[in-house]
Order: C-alpha cells, then sequence, then structure tokens
C-alpha cells in the first residue's frame, strides 16, 4: 500500500490558504487547490480558530541581518566592541549584548544570531480581557445568554461612554473565543454563540437555500408600497416558517422598524394551522400595528386572503429564490437556530416556551437601533398610539 508523503507547507502556501479561508472557500475546495484532503487543511486554520494570524514585522528599532554581518566581519577583523559600535552607528551596550547572547567573539555567526533574535522576539501580547477580570466576567454572563459579541460590545460602549477600560471590541471577544491560547473565555462559550462551530468562518460563505413554491393571485413585494420599504412606519412585518425534524414547524414574524419577534406553534404546514397560528398572534396587536406581512413563496399560504380577512394585514410575496428580500425575517430565523437547532423536534415546545424565547431575544440590544432593544422601541410604538 503507497501512503502518500506528508505536506509541509511553505510559508507562501500558507499565506494562500488563509487568503482562500478569508474569501470563503471550503477546506475541501482549498485541499483540492494543493491535492490533498480537508484534513490537511483543518490542523493549519484550527490552529488559530479559523482567524488569521497577524503578521509579524520585526521591530525598526531592532539589528537588521546586514548589521549583523557587520558585526560577524568586525569580529573576525579583532575590532573592539566599540569600534564595531561607531561604524553602525549604535550603542556599545547593544553590540555587546548582542555578542554575549549569541555565542562569544569567537562563536557569533549573523545568520544564526538573527533567526534566534526572531525566535525570541515571539512574546503573545497579552488581550484585553485577559487584563480585565471584572470585564471579562461581564463578557461571559452576557454570552451565556446568547448576546452576540457585537451586541455585548455595543452595550458595553454604551453603558461606559467615557471609560474605554470598561469597553471591548467584538473582535476581541471573538479572537477570545476561539484562540484558546489565549485562556481568557472558556471554550464552552461557543456553544451559545449564533453559529455552533468549531473555528470561525468568513464573513464571505455563502448560505445556500432552495427556492420554494408558487402562490396563486400572489401580490407581488415589488407593488408594497415605499412606506414598508424605508421602515418609516411601523405594522410592517415579515414571516417564515422555521422547520424541524418529524414535520415540525414554528412560525416566526418580525416588525420591520423595530425587529421585535412573535413566535407562533404550528400542528402543521398545512394553510389552515398557519394561518390560524399567524391570526391568532397578530389580533393581540393594535389595528395601527396590523399593516402588511411579507411572506416567502412558500405554499403553507396559498390561502393568504382568509389571512387578510382574519387580520386586515395586505400580504405581500418575495420574488422566487430570494430571500433576501425578507432580510429581517431571515436575520432572526439565524438568531433563533440558538434556540431551535437544526434537526430537532420542534413540536416539543409549548406556545409558552415560544413567548419566553421571543422575549429573550427582544430583550437583547441591536446594533441596527443604536443598541437599544426590540422590545424598547416596539413599546415606544405603542405609546406613540395610546
Amino acid at each position: 500500500m503507497a501512503y502518500r508523503r506528508r505536506i509541509y507547507f511553505t510559508e507562501k502556501q500558507k499565506a494562500e490558504i488563509w487568503d482562500r479561508w478569508q474569501r470563503g472557500e471550503s477546506m475541501s475546495s482549498i485541499g483540492r487547490r494543493f491535492d490533498r484532503n480537508s484534513s490537511s487543511i483543518y490542523p493549519l486554520l484550527a490552529r488559530t480558530g479559523g482567524i488569521r494570524p497577524p503578521e509579524r514585522r520585526r521591530s525598526r528599532f531592532a539589528l537588521t541581518l546586514a548589521e549583523r554581518e557587520e558585526i560577524s566581519i568586525g569580529l573576525r577583523a579583532q575590532l573592539t566592541l566599540r569600534a564595531i559600535a561607531r561604524q553602525l552607528r549604535r550603542a556599545p551596550s547593544t553590540i555587546s549584548r548582542e555578542v554575549q547572547r549569541n555565542g562569544g567573539r569567537t562563536r557569533y555567526r549573523a545568520a544564526r544570531s538573527d533567526q534566534a533574535a526572531w525566535d525570541r522576539a515571539l512574546r503573545p501580547k497579552p488581550c484585553k480581557l485577559a487584563c480585565r477580570p471584572a470585564v471579562c466576567r461581564r463578557v461571559s454572563v452576557k454570552l451565556e445568554r446568547k448576546w452576540s459579541p457585537q451586541q455585548i460590545a455595543g452595550w458595553l460602549k454604551r453603558a461606559h461612554p467615557d471609560d474605554e477600560t470598561a469597553r471591548v471590541s467584538h473582535e476581541t471577544i471573538y479572537r477570545s473565543l476561539f484562540i484558546q491560547t489565549r485562556g481568557v473565555l472558556k471554550k464552552e462559550l461557543l456553544a451559545h454563540l449564533r453559529a455552533t462551530r468549531a473555528i470561525r468562518r468568513s464573513r464571505h460563505a455563502s448560505l445556500k437555500r432552495d427556492g420554494l413554491g408558487q402562490i396563486k393571485d400572489a401580490v407581488s413585494i415589488r407593488e408594497r408600497p415605499a412606506t414598508v420599504e424605508d421602515r418609516a412606519i411601523p405594522g410592517h412585518w415579515e414571516g417564515d416558517l422555521i422547520a424541524g425534524s418529524k414535520n415540525s414547524y414554528i412560525a416566526t414574524l418580525v416588525e420591520r422598524r423595530t425587529r421585535y419577534v412573535m413566535l407562533a406553534r404550528v400542528k402543521n404546514k398545512d394553510t389552515a394551522s398557519v394561518i390560524a397560528a399567524l391570526a391568532k398572534q397578530v389580533q393581540h396587536l393594535p389595528r395601527e400595528l396590523r399593516r402588511s406581512l411579507t411572506w416567502d413563496r412558500g405554499k403553507e399560504l396559498a390561502d393568504h386572503k382568509c389571512l387578510t380577512l382574519a387580520t386586515d394585514l395586505d400580504i405581500y410575496f418575495c420574488d422566487p429564490h430570494s430571500p433576501w428580500q425578507r432580510g429581517t425575517n431571515e436575520n432572526t430565523n439565524r438568531l433563533l437556530r440558538q434556540y431551535f437547532p437544526k434537526g430537532t423536534d420542534l413540536s416539543v415546545h409549548s406556545q409558552a416556551k415560544l413567548n419566553a424565547v421571543a422575549r429573550e431575544l427582544n430583550e437583547r440590544p441591536r446594533k441596527t437601533l443604536n443598541y437599544d432593544s426590540p422590545a424598547e422601541k416596539f413599546e415606544e410604538c405603542v405609546a406613540a398610539i395610546g
């Protein structure tokens, strides 16, 4: 049996791997570029949690290889250390330390000394969270409540506008989670992130979804009034179903202006069950907050006219294969997958459980709302109506 020779990637190859990973390519695709399986790519990426390590640079104050060559030549010529220092316009103490730590006058070699200096210079700088335990504890608590790193960073900035020591960026939080060698945030906290993966994926990595069915007499999203698009008036909703195992589903509704979420338990995906569940949720709203609903082309809303009669909602449908036209709802569904993972039975969750999840989601600060929560914004809309 023939075994393949173990591959050692050069620095240039490693740079290309990271470039491709950051562009969103899969490990399988990158492996094919080097005629290897994805298992050959994973160890390189996983070492830093899928986050590209910063490129190392020498300090502008450090001795260069050329200067070390001059030191070596000077030592062979039996020059004094002070004479060598004058030639290089360096302090005599700098030359003295350089020679002493690299073998002395008789064993000093320029190339070997330059490599040794490069190796010694590798001292990881402690991250901000490691130096501020109180901030680290606050971040951990919010992660356990399923807040995203960006929400935590925005909340800290809003809570401590004049104290930079009490704030961290979302990138610092992500790096502390995925790069476990920092020893700051526990690896278990990764399970509370929206996307539970072992290493960080590029934001350019694509998410592919199949298009759904056709609806008779559907009013296109292109006929939706401009006031819906600019989010100036509350009461316009986006909706969808999220699916689980055993043909189980949950109906999701999100208000476009405030990002306020409502969830409805549905027995089946048939039209009657979905419309009944949606109508029950929507009828709790003031009439001024029941203006329109935008849905995809799923056949569960085939009898959309009945929903309009029951709720006074104008129903609009997205173009086929165009989920981005309901971007607010698509983002909300990704948030909900933290609570309802794919492949699990959604029918086991009661309406009370769904209400509790919606409440927790509505109480999170949102960057798009300037780190107010959807609940706060929605309450303002209700108060303005009253």
